[in-house]
């Protein structure tokens, strides 16, 4: 329907959903900016005006008496003394009056009153207009800062119902397996149905509690009560709706028990952790930790940028002229994959989980592999895996926020560890890659002829794009003092690839012969285009942020969602101390690590890695320093045991995101491909990313046990 019913050239998705999830994510991108600003504000009127603190308000006039005649004062001070009863029996009576010190108490108090008034007088002096109009400027920041600070909540409220809303109406959310019957579609509405009755029932619960607590809901949390349970109270209609109108495109019958496989996963994970609040007598459970989520607002505000730089990234054209410098080499798809998957951890070490990027740039990525020769297993498993090696590379959000909940260890230790973990699984790619290619022979065989030529032509288009980064980063430091870093990323990387998507705009030639076949029917088939975009073949940069905003609230709606869901499952997982069934102490350090892995990875294959290391730091971490395991060691040991799990049947995360990106055309054919293949190639999107990463963890887990003990 959305696609059909258009108004202003606009569909109504469109006007719904992408327009104020852009609008929401500007003003993010606007809010944090400003505080960097204003910090740059207040240094450059400290430099320009000393002591413009001073200056930032109209001072007030002393209250005190400049004019005052001292002897007047003192002989009424004294007068006034003299006309109160004295009681020489009472101990606490005040001393008699000395003029001498009463007349040199009140010359201090004149001077002092000389010095308010002169400091009074210099400040209004010096507030000329040029001042006013720069503090006008700066507070006017500083109160934008405020608002948005208040409102930050209030925004990743708004951010979730949207795109989880938009999620919902187009089907998107995560799932085993994508819907194809009609059965399939049923079941997953109806278990939608319950997931977002029991949403509805435990934030209303919620927020009976929180106004009748006799303690004041502010302004901001009682908008939040409201926006959870008109959020969740919406979709109740659109799921009964979506269990009797089914798709024409859904095949008829479908079997109930496998149609359980296309449930989303955040629906599962409501109903279950539903169970156990209401058995436990506790319905507020789930609202409660949404409300928890709602504290770490810029973190999963942050999420949604980092998807939308993605969406972003993948309409420019830098990555494939990245891409291009390989072709001449020759690199077989295997090592052209490796090349890959190392390059990613870079990105995605600034996004700070792997699901993150693969969301971001994994249709990018297996599309250039596609491109490259690679078969679509192996450009499948490459695509799953190229966010798992970066997440313990500085300067990852993931990482500070270990070091952050654990005094035990520093960002430094883990960053420097991390370094030594990314090259072992590098290499362990490789290993793993290489040894099972289908032509092993073509692995020593080099590209004919002189490539030096064909290398430097494709690295001649790089050199505008590495200008322009190094503009962008050299401006945000000189006028805001910002550097790339894990807590400018996401406001510096937006703003840095519109740059990009401009001056690919700019430098695009129009031709008008690129439209051959333009015709009416053409024109009438994409009304949303401009006639100058059709005329010149190319994109405006409205369409394509349009376009990008659009793709980008589906897959940010499944993520939130999924997360959120994840924090309440954790919650359980807390309040049913499920943690205490495991050994707070142990006869053997080796039996100890064991374990761990093992919880460590079963973890990771169900919880989202934010909510999971909030999760291990309070429950598992105790367990390990206990046992005597090394804190940065056994930090090292989770993160790759969470990458192990996101990549791990029977839930798989990176690899239904892989396939979320990537399409479900793709992934049928690439069963198709592999028929009378053996087991491994069958499976090798999954066999590869796992025997890399088990073997990864087993060597990371368990070498360091050696050499200590």
């Amino acid at each position: 329907m959305e696609q059909s019913v258009r108004v202003g050239h606009r569909t109504i998705y469109e006007w719904l959903a992408a327009l104020p999830a852009f609008l929401v994510l500007v003003f993010v991108i606007i809010l944090n900016t400003s505080h960097t600003m204003h910090a740059q504000l207040l240094q450059l009127g400290e430099s320009v005006w000393e002591g413009y603190f001073l200056l930032r308000h109209d001072p007030v006039e002393p209250s005190c008496n400049l004019n005052m005649d001292i002897d007047v004062e003192l002989n009424r001070l004294i007068q006034e003394r003299n006309s109160q009863p004295v009681d020489e029996f009472d101990l606490f009576a005040p001393e008699p009056v000395d003029p001498a010190i009463m007349r040199k108490s009140l010359t201090a108090a004149k001077e002092q009153c000389q010095i308010k008034y002169d400091q009074y007088d210099a400040t209004k002096d010096r507030i000329t207009p040029a001042v006013q109009l720069f503090r006008s400027v700066e507070l006017g920041v500083a109160k934008f800062g405020e608002l948005g600070m208040a409102t930050q909540r209030v925004m990743l409220a708004i951010l979730v119902l949207i795109c989880g809303g938009t999620a919902l109406v187009r089907r998107h959310h995560i799932s085993l397996r994508p819907m194809v019957t009609a059965m399939d579609y049923r079941v997953a509405a109806g278990a939608q149905f319950i997931a977002f009755s029991i949403l509805f029932y435990s934030v209303y619960s919620f927020k009976e509690i929180a106004f009748s607590a006799g303690i004041e809901v502010s302004t901001e949390h009682a908008v939040l009560h409201y926006l959870w349970i008109f959020g969740f109270g919406a979709p109740l209609l659109i799921t009964l709706y979506q269990m009797v109108v089914i798709p024409k495109d859904a095949k008829p019958g479908g079997n109930f028990l496998t149609a359980q496989l296309a449930v989303p996963l955040y629906a599962t994970m409501c109903i279950v952790s539903g169970i156990y609040f209401i058995s436990a007598d506790h319905p507020a459970g789930i609202g409660i930790y949404l409300n928890q989520m709602m504290e770490l607002s810029q973190l999963f505000l942050n999420v949604g940028l980092y998807v939308w730089i993605g969406m972003l990234l993948k309409r420019t054209e830098m990555a494939q002229k990245v891409f291009n410098i390989f072709r001449p080499l020759r690199l077989p798809p295997e090592m052209l994959a490796v090349a890959v998957v190392a390059l990613a951890a870079v990105p995605t070490a600034y996004t700070g989980g792997s699901g993150i990027f693969v969301i971001a740039v994994g249709g990018l990525i297996f599309m250039e592999l596609r491109r490259a020769g690679a078969r679509r297993q192996l450009a499948l498993a490459a695509t799953a895996m190229s966010g798992s090696l970066g997440v313990v590379l500085r300067p990852c959000l993931l990482v500070v926020i270990v070091a952050a909940l654990n005094n035990e260890v520093t960002t430094d230790q883990l960053f420097g560890w991390g370094v030594k973990v990314f090259f072992l699984t590098t290499v362990l790619f490789a290993f793993f890659a290489l040894i099972t290619r289908k032509e092993p022979g073509e692995m020593l065989n080099r590209p004919e002829g002189d490539v030096w030529p064909e290398f430097k032509e494709a690295l001649k288009p790089l050199i505008p794009y590495v200008i322009l980064i190094s503009v962008t980063l050299l401006v945000y430091a000189i006028l805001l003092n910002a550097y790339l870093d894990e807590f400018s990323a996401p406001i510096i990387l937006p703003v840095l690839l519109l740059v990009i998507l401009i001056y690919e705009r700019l430098s695009q030639e129009k031709d008008v012969l690129k439209r051959e076949n333009l015709n009416i029917d053409y024109v009438e088939h994409r009304l949303e285009e401009s006639w100058d975009d059709l005329r010149t073949g190319r994109d405006s940069m409205e369409k394509t942020l349009r376009e990008a905003t659009t793709e980008t609230t589906g897959h940010i709606g499944a993520l939130l969602m999924l997360m959120g869901m994840s924090v309440s499952i954790g919650g359980v997982i807390e309040r049913a101390e499920v943690m205490a069934m495991v050994p707070t102490e142990f006869s053997s350090i080796w039996l100890a690590m064991a374990l761990l892995v093992v919880v460590l990875v079963i973890v990771g294959m169900f919880m989202d890695p934010y909510g999971a290391v909030i999760l291990v730091s309070a429950t598992i971490a105790s367990v390990a320093y206990d046992s005597g395991i090394n804190p940065v060691h056994f930090w090292m040991v989770t993160l790759v045991a969470f990458e192990l799990g996101y990549l791990s049947p029977p839930v798989a995360l990176n690899h239904l995101l892989t396939r979320q990106v990537v399409g479900e055309e793709e992934v049928r054919l690439s069963k198709e491909e592999v028929k009378g293949e053996n087991f491994y190639y069958r499976h090798e999107k999954i066999l590869l990313p796992l025997a890399t990463m088990a073997t990864a963890l087993i060597l990371v887990a368990f070498v360091p046990l050696l050499v200590a003990y």
